[in-house]
């Protein structure tokens, strides 16, 4: 059996601060393991990793027992960019990063890039600069014992923003190269698999309200998914199509079945959220050797769950990791040389370490006479003149012109007045009398400096309690760009849901008063 697996982990080091930094620093690569390990699957494909190749570190790339490829976003740091971490018994022969063929070294490429003159170079190049690509091809073997090419395409879709017109025209020829690309690849022979964060629901019952939403259907994302799937997956009279979601293929009906919340409005706990993430296949894969296709709602740690596909295949791992592994990056390989590489500690033999004993100590002992000569040739404080000690403060300051310098006697307070000492009696005395007025005082002192802070600082006003619950809210912050970006607002602080689930949030809004 296969098992693959996509996980849209929304910042690859995120999950894992809380394992890794409290942790010895050296365990990074354990907390990684860990959530393959989880997992559970032959190869775990990763989305928005959110790394650059400057940031990556050893750790989080090499894992024991497996191989990784990454691809990053050429333009941002901290955004995009996906992984595959393939386990040894699955390793690739071939790996690729990008659509276009733009990013390929020749060597140790997947190659099959089909028809794209109705791209310009510069159009391919900022398709492939985000890092949302990344391809492996394995060789599988059937239960008959056929060996069969298999290509999986690791991809994190664009998202379309509703106040950015230009990135759904950038999302949808995004779409278009990755249907050439997977095409070509059928064509060439090779089975394939499209799997990953699509950032699209393709059908309404594939988003909690889209009932509510206008022409739902009529969106172009969902529309190109019209014509790549084939209708309902493996029923029978379904249009013929190259590919099928697999996950509707075994659940054609499952309502519910979301991998994406908001982690905002914490919809995930009423399950008020769509599914992007989909283990696509070609028709004759899924209908001949796909035996399952799950989620893992369960898994936490991203505001995604990961989604995979159970394949009645073995793998036939290469003999060596193609190029692009991350094992064989100069940084990571050591030919990468590093200032460490030349501090070597160097083994010294018996004799040589006695006479370099020898010669410390006869060096030492130089030293100490060369101090005792420094120290009897040094003047002492009674033989150096007045002009040469150290000075006064006041010899700085010159005495004015206009004012008549006053004599030391009196510029300083009584020394006899001071140094006079005081009678048991009179020290009993003095307390007694001034320890309750200077308690009394203090007191005094610190109830003004309280209740003058207090009025100053009236504190946070308390929570406005929502309509629908009579709950205290919480306070928001308007981030979206216009004339009401940074204000604050109060809302209901229930979890979002469908307006028929009395448990989930109400309407209650409140602008905050300015302060």
């Amino acid at each position: 059996m296969l098992r693959v697996v996509s996980w849209n982990i929304n910042g690859i080091r995120s999950p894992l601060q809380g394992m890794v930094y409290e942790e010895p620093s050296n365990c990074a690569a354990v907390a990684v393991g860990r959530i393959l390990d989880k997992l559970d699957a032959d190869i775990v494909c990763l989305q928005e990793t959110k790394v650059t190749r400057d940031v990556l570190r050893e750790p989080l790339a090499i894992i024991e027992g497996y191989n990784s490829y990454f691809s990053f976003s050429r333009n941002r740091s901290g955004y995009s960019g996906v992984a595959t971490f393939c386990k040894d018994s699955a390793t690739p022969m071939a790996a690729e990063e990008g659509l276009s063929g733009l990013f390929a070294t020749h060597d140790g490429d997947v190659g099959c890039y089909g028809n794209m003159d109705e791209f310009t170079q510069e159009e391919l190049r900022a398709l492939d600069s985000e890092g949302r690509a990344l391809l492996t091809q394995h060789k599988i073997r059937t239960w008959e014992g056929k060996e069969k090419t298999l290509t999986l395409i690791n991809v994190y879709c664009p998202h379309a923003d509703a106040g950015k017109p230009e990135r759904l025209s950038f999302k949808m020829r995004f779409y278009r190269l990755l249907q050439i690309r997977a095409e070509a690849l059928l064509a060439a022979g090779s089975h394939v698999i499209i799997l990953g964060d699509l950032n699209t629901a393709h059908r309404p019952i594939d988003h909690w309200d889209a009932v509510n939403m206008e022409c739902f259907e009529e969106d172009p994302g969902r529309r190109w998914m019209d014509g790549l799937l084939s209708n309902l997956g493996c029923q029978a009279g379904s249009p013929i199509r190259p590919f099928i979601d697999s996950y509707r293929c075994f659940q054609p009906k499952q309502e519910g079945a979301f991998t994406c919340w908001s982690a905002v409005s914490g919809a995930r706990r009423l399950n008020y959220g769509s599914r992007l993430d989909y283990v696509l296949g070609d028709r004759t894969l899924v209908i001949d050797t796909f035996q399952d296709s799950f989620r893992l709602p369960e898994v936490m740690g991203s505001d995604h769950c990961p989604v995979g596909a159970v394949l009645s295949v073995s793998s036939v791992p290469a003999k060596q990791c193609p190029p692009l592994c991350t094992r064989f990056l100069p940084e990571f390989a050591g030919t990468q040389l590093k200032i460490l590489r030349f501090l070597v500690h160097l083994k010294q033999d018996p004799v040589f370490k006695q006479s370099a004993l020898r010669l410390s100590k006869q060096t030492r002992i130089q030293m100490h006479q060369n101090k005792a000569r420094v120290r009897s040739t040094r003047p002492r404080p009674s033989q150096v003149g007045p002009s040469r000690g150290q000075k006064h403060l006041t010899s700085y300051f010159q005495p004015s012109s206009n004012c008549p310098q006053a004599s030391p006697i009196s510029e300083l307070p009584s020394v006899v007045a001071l140094m006079t000492p005081k009678t048991p009696e009179e020290e009993v005395m003095t307390k007694v009398v001034e320890g309750p007025a200077s308690a009394s005082e203090a007191k005094d002192e610190k109830e003004v400096r309280t209740s003058f802070w207090k009025s100053v600082l009236g504190g946070p006003l308390p929570m406005p309690l929502c309509g629908g619950h009579r709950e205290p809210c919480v306070m928001r912050t308007v981030k979206k760009p216009g004339p009401n970006l940074g204000r604050h607002f109060y809302m209901c602080a229930r979890p979002q849901g469908p307006p028929t689930d009395p448990s989930s949030r109400c309407n209650f809004f409140l602008w905050s008063r300015p302060s």
